[in-house]
């Protein structure tokens, strides 16, 4: 998948997981890794791990992208 002007043009293929969500709507906001995984519990290197699965299953490789991506699917 691409994203062209904001715009998925294709759709999603592997399905987030729970957490991959989570982690999703975390990436909306303005805050850190760090901050995100102190708020979940787990590790910078967990939160940095499941964050590199979400921007692979969305075929994105920013945050601002992966946030347009999930606005676009109205996963968030």
């Amino acid at each position: 998948m691409s994203i062209q002007a904001g715009v998925p043009t294709q759709r999603l293929g592997e399905p987030l997981t729970r957490r991959e969500r989570v982690i999703l709507s975390n990436l909306d906001e303005d805050v850190t890794l760090e901050e995100i995984a102190s708020k979940l519990f787990v590790t910078r290197n967990t939160v940095k791990s499941q964050v590199r699965s979400v921007y692979k299953k969305l075929g994105v490789s920013t945050r601002a992208d992966a946030v347009a991506c999930a606005r676009a699917f109205g996963l968030r």
